[in-house]
């Protein structure tokens, strides 16, 4: 599913602590966006849209709109600062999109057939996330979403290491894998070896 993603900000001139304490007692986060060869704009968003924009997994990676008075130009967000207690988005990093220039994006990796795996299935194994996202390089018109990985014929003790995961077309990985790094892994189910996360 294809989400547009239309960002409405404001320019916002001045900088520094005090500035952007007072942007966000508005209601507001202070943000900037640079690349595509032009200057670092400074700008500001209405914090409960951004939430709500933050609450898709495709905002992360994806292509979006970013509308400053009414002039529309795309970006991708590169970073994000947030309270370290309370559910606030401090600050807000957009990088400016050119058609003919690679991008270096975070994206992350669906699972896909996990219940079916036959490690699983028939083996009675645990699915074991060692990595929930890659960073991946590629052009504009070809950032996906997230990356598909198929796990239907993984057996138990099977893995599957990040030099082995399918790209779509277009896409490559950041850096040079670490060929013995691995993505996922069917444990026995007795070892109580599942762990999620990163």
């Amino acid at each position: 599913m294809i989400e547009n993603f239309e960002v409405l900000a404001e320019p916002r001139g001045d900088a520094g602590k005090g500035a952007s304490r007072r942007l966000r007692r508005t209601g507001r986060v202070p943000a900037i966006v640079y690349g595509a060869h032009r200057e670092p704009e400074m700008v500001s968003l209405t914090h409960n849209e951004l939430i709500q924009h933050l609450e898709h997994e495709a905002f992360y990676s994806h292509i979006l709109t970013l509308k400053v008075n009414g002039l529309a130009q795309a970006v991708v967000l590169k970073d994000l600062q947030r309270h370290p207690a309370k559910p606030f988005i401090l600050h807000a990093d957009f990088q400016r999109v050119q058609a003919d220039e690679k991008l270096r994006m975070t994206v992350p990796i669906h699972f896909i057939n996990e219940s079916a795996c036959k490690g699983v299935k028939l083996g009675g194994g645990v699915v074991s996330h060692n990595l929930t996202e890659i960073e991946i390089s590629c052009l504009p018109k070809d950032l996906p979403e997230f990356i598909a990985l198929d796990l239907t014929d993984l057996e138990l003790g099977g893995i599957i290491h990040l030099s082995e995961v399918p790209l779509p077309e277009g896409v490559e990985l950041a850096q040079a894998p670490d060929p013995d790094e691995p993505v996922v892994v069917i444990h026995s189910g007795h070892g109580g070896a599942e762990e999620g996360g990163e």
